[in-house]
């Protein structure tokens, strides 16, 4: 089903954010200070690009030998006492992750740093079976009691302000609290804590799996995730599959580029290596520790060599704060979990659907800044473009699209039919040129139009004036020796005969 049909177009939620001037001026304001932050801290560090290039050679060398790397995470997370679960498809994840509960007599599951479960929609199933599942992360708990998706993979509530988590929180209070960062953040602090304290299971994401020891790692700043996975006594990772990296050597280089890239931090607040549930000596931690890896879509991104890059990301949010097209619009105009620059290639690689998300790709600008940001260069502005190509091949471009771009290629193919075309052209836009700018916005001007001008055709084009300047550049050019251009016209005559006997073969 194509995205015109049965829900909104990424243009139709586009303009809804740009009407929303709060939301315009919030996710500008933050990611403006994630960007600069991110600039300072890499500059600081100094050797940024020969970090972001080791980084991107132990992601292509991790995800060109996932199955080994995989396998050796498992043997040796087992061996930690660890039961692991393969999750072949989004459902099955769900379904094992159920299962738990129900098994537990689970009644409340406390969450964190799971974009994963996100992407399932976890939490709604296991509402369905009577489980209340409760987010600790501040901003991914902000938006789960405004009923909302996550708008910034790193910062989900960027588009709310203090007045508005303040109303929601006051109903969680049952009394008005006031709109100050400090009381706010105290309310939720021991809101939660009571949820940690009663918590039948702790359920967590992973930012990296460390193959050689089967440890899970969780970059944090607020220290919940570490509530999470020490209080209850069941805990459950939902981990995406490409997830890997080889060593604790390894992950030196990707906690440098991580919190750099983020949230411009030298380092984050908290770095757990969780290695195995509780042992004897230890004085807390589960009881019993589920790893649930999920595939639902990634495995497809194999043996691609157009999308393959993409199990490289590490989910910074770099490529968000950079791009233009999500600092105008946020996060929910791209309808799905992964927003910005990745989302608008994961969520139709996952899928493998380019029909249903065929507007997504478009949401961009194809200025390479998310590439440039990037910290383990993944060209997100190239497979834009592969996906861009793919909706036309696979029959899903626009029919006016498609005839323009027909006859676009009939006119640059000629001469003659640009000379006219042009000729034509200056004439005509006599009737909306004011002061060299056409500012109309009627037909196929009027998305452009909307928010800049068009620049209006000169009167003698670069084509006209050529003619002139080759003259005026032929006069000034050194002049080849005779003896010289012979033997140059030789070679050339040489060469061509040449190559015609060996064709010839």
């Amino acid at each position: 089903m194509s995205a015109q049909k049965g829900r909104a177009t990424v243009k139709e939620r586009a303009e809804l954010a740009l009407n929303d001037e709060f939301l315009v001026k919030a996710v500008k304001f933050t990611t403006e200070r994630l960007r600069n932050g991110k600039k300072n801290a890499s500059a600081e560090h100094g050797n940024w690009d020969e970090w972001r290039e080791r980084g991107r050679q132990i992601r292509l060398h991790t995800i060109a030998h996932l199955d080994y790397y995989l396998n050796l995470f498992v043997d040796n997370a087992r061996a930690n006492g660890v039961h692991v679960h393969f999750a072949d498809k989004g459902e099955d994840a769900v379904a094992i992750a159920m299962d738990i509960a129900q098994r537990k007599a689970a009644k409340t599951v406390v969450k964190s740093k799971s974009m994963v479960s996100e992407e399932l929609h976890l939490n709604h199933a296991l509402e369905q079976i009577g489980v209340e599942a409760i987010e600790t992360d501040l901003g991914e708990y902000i938006i789960q009691l405004a009923g909302e998706m996550p708008s910034h993979i790193v910062i989900p509530a960027i588009h709310k302000n203090r007045y508005q988590i303040a109303d929601l929180l006051s109903e969680v209070a049952g009394e008005k609290l006031e709109a100050d960062t400090t009381v706010l953040a105290g309310f939720v602090r021991k809101k939660l804590r009571e949820k940690f304290l009663e918590a039948d299971i702790g359920m967590t994401g992973c930012n990296f799996a460390i193959a050689e020891t089967g440890s899970m790692v969780l970059f944090e700043n607020e220290g919940n995730a570490r509530m999470v996975t020490t209080v209850p006594k069941t805990q459950i990772t939902l981990m995406g599959m490409e997830r890997i990296i080889p060593s604790f050597e390894d992950l030196e280089v990707m906690a440098t580029l991580l919190p750099r890239s983020a949230t411009g931090q030298k380092l984050t607040m908290y770095m757990s290596a969780i290695t195995g549930p509780k042992r004897t000596a230890d004085a807390d931690g589960p009881e019993e520790m589920h790893i649930i890896i999920v595939d639902n879509g990634r495995s497809l991104q194999l043996g691609d060599p157009e999308f393959q890059e993409l199990l490289n990301c590490i989910r910074c949010g770099a490529c968000l704060n950079a791009c233009p097209v999500y600092r105008h619009i946020g996060g929910h105009a791209y309808g799905s979990t992964y927003s910005g620059p990745i989302g608008a290639v994961l969520t139709p690689a996952l899928n493998k659907n380019v029909a249903e998300w065929d507007d997504i790709a478009n949401a961009s600008s194809l200025c390479g800044a998310c590439y440039e940001a990037c910290p383990v260069k993944i060209p997100l502005h190239e497979m834009l473009i592969y996906l861009r190509r793919r909706k036309v091949e696979t029959g899903n471009g626009k029919a006016v699209e498609t005839a323009g771009m027909k006859g676009f290629a009939a006119l640059t193919g000629s001469s003659a039919a640009m000379k006219a075309a042009l000729a034509i052209g200056k004439i005509g836009q006599r009737l909306v040129v004011r002061g060299g700018e056409i500012r109309t916005k009627l037909g196929p001007l009027k998305g452009w139009n909307s928010y800049r001008v068009t620049p209006s055709l000169p009167r003698r084009s670069f084509r006209d004036r050529w003619e002139k300047l080759d003259r005026e550049m032929d006069a000034n050019r050194p002049q080849m020796a005779p003896d010289m251009k012979r033997r140059m016209e030789q070679i050339v005559k040489e060469r061509g005969q040449g190559g015609g006997g060996h064709g010839g073969h």
